[in-house]
């Protein structure tokens, strides 16, 4: 193939993606390409179509596009066949990709490869694959001897449907993770660096190589594996039994009555609950320690920083649970509701679990998204009004999330649980988790009289349509995921006698 027509399939995103990737791999030495020039045999695809004609799921893709003009331009033995065939589609139809050697460091059929889900099968000896230092590509690639070319269809028939799914599994991790923009290349280049430099702070090959990914796995919290919601499957291990509730005090405490202390002495009553923390985001100055009421657990108040809506979600040092339970001050929620909740988010420690939930919906004419709380079946957000999470996700929002969307968030005063659900979506990838929930929570909510609940501004809906697009255009696309998952407790609403059921407060709400 000359060099010139190669080139020209390129489009200019793809071609500044491949100089990025270039640059990368010159950066942190993790491609080397000792140069040459294949056979035709190697160049040339038909051969290996033929050897798998049998098989046509499992065939190798053309290591570049046959059309018409490549044809009548060209002697070359690639086109005796009058066939043509649309180079997208044959890839992404494909199970096996050929990746011979290139002419350049990296070669871009290798990215195309990852892209289309397709299990590269790399025939150039001596090649250092892309970011080898971290990224383990016996788990996503075929690695073939280019001197035994036609061993290749022996070797791809060989492997277990098991792995091919396996196989096609991570390319797409991989290609996601770290191949899929200029940004994240250059990203995880520079967090290899500084994997280097702070070698006793690196991450391990666990979390570069198993979802979500180095880039979202920060050595600034922990470097051991166990600290992160994502490994504990892996790892075999549960999260600590117990949780930190952080309620959020917007209004001044003028009465006994006022819903927060209501909330506060329902929470400490969790057999679950080890702490509840005040976060005093209010004008006025802290209550007198005799206005909380006493109880079991320590009750910690502490001022919000510069009191503005992005403090609530800041990784205090005070929270050591790995659990976290966030409130709203107005929050209505039993003991009962609270210990059902932590069960479930016990199995479920990567994502949000809570009671209010809310739902996007794509605005055909007006061709943006948008926010709606209608009650319905389906769901992509619980509010953080009312809903647990791991306290990873406070590091997360304060240092992996520029400072214009928090900006965003603090000048609204507005939209920092939506903000957290896309956070969420887009490392977990999943919805979140909706749990047994009072019918009259939405109407409690609405109610509140106080003049600082953001439900009483007529504002509010309108301002998180905007946040909803704004954070999309950031995330480069719609994290949020749909759901129609609903958890209940055992025999819940069942006709059957009430001291049979656990959670029996929650059948009177």
């Amino acid at each position: 193939m000359g060099r010139r027509r190669e080139s020209a399939q390129l489009s200019p995103a793809r071609i500044c993606a491949i100089s990025a990737l270039g640059a990368a791999q010159t950066a942190v030495h993790v491609g080397v390409s000792d140069g040459g020039v294949l056979s035709q045999a190697v160049m040339s695809p038909y051969i290996l179509r033929a050897e798998l004609k049998k098989r046509p799921r499992q065939h190798l893709a053309a290591a570049s596009a046959v059309t018409r003009e490549d044809c009548e331009g060209s002697i070359s033995s690639r086109c005796h066949s009058p066939a043509q065939y649309d180079y997208k589609e044959m890839l992404h139809n494909s199970t096996f990709c050929l990746v011979p050697r290139g002419r350049r460091l990296g070669s871009f059929r290798f990215l195309e490869a990852l892209q289309a889900a397709c299990v590269p099968v790399v025939l150039s000896n001596g090649w250092e694959l892309p970011f080898s230092e971290i990224v383990d590509w016996n788990r996503a690639t075929v690695i073939g001897d280019e001197r035994l070319l036609l061993q290749i269809p022996t070797t791809v028939r060989s492997i277990h449907p098991d792995k091919i799914l396996s196989l096609r599994q991570q390319t797409q991790f991989l290609w996601e993770a770290y191949f899929s923009s200029v940004e994240k290349i250059v990203l995880t280049t520079l967090e290899i660096i500084q994997d280097r430099v702070l070698e006793h702070g690196s991450r391990s090959s666990l979390m570069w190589n198993s979802h979500p990914g180095g880039l979202f796995a920060l050595p600034q919290y922990s470097g051991y594996q166990g600290d992160f919601p994502f490994y504990y499957a892996t790892l075999g291990i549960k999260p600590y039994p117990k949780f930190t509730a952080v309620i959020h005090a917007v209004s001044p405490l003028v009465s006994q009555s006022q819903p927060i202390l209501k909330l506060l002495v329902a929470v400490a009553k969790s057999q679950y609950c080890a702490q509840i923390l005040v976060l005093w985001n209010c004008d006025k100055p802290l209550p007198a320690k005799h206005r909380w009421p006493a109880t079991a657990v320590p009750v910690i108040v502490i001022e919000g920083e510069n009191k503005v809506m992005s403090s609530r979600f800041v990784p205090y040092e005070t929270i050591v649970t790995d659990a976290v339970l966030s409130l709203d001050e107005d929050t209505v929620l039993s003991t009962t509701e609270v210990d059902f909740a932590f069960t479930v988010w016990q199995s479920f420690p990567e994502r949000i679990v809570g009671y209010p939930a809310r739902s996007h919906f794509w605005d055909s004419n007006k061709e943006r998204w948008g926010y709606t709380s209608k009650w319905t079946n389906d769901y992509s957000m619980v509010l953080t009004g009312a809903a647990f999470f791991h306290r990873y996700y406070h590091h997360l929002y304060t240092n992996y999330l520029p400072s214009s969307l928090k900006n965003i968030v603090d000048q609204l005063a507005n939209c920092e649980d939506i903000l957290m659900n896309f956070l969420v979506s887009a490392v977990t990838k999943l919805p979140p988790i909706k749990v047994t929930q009072k019918k009259q929570y939405k109407e409690t909510m609405m109610g509140q009289s106080s003049r600082a609940s953001r439900w009483a501004d007529p504002d509010h809906f309108a301002q998180r349509q905007t946040c909803m697009n704004k954070f999309a255009s950031w995330f480069g696309g719609m994290p949020l995921i749909h759901s129609q998952m609903r958890l209940d407790p055992v025999l819940f609403k069942d006709q059957v006698s009430i001291l049979r059921k656990k959670y029996r407060d929650i059948e009177r709400l």
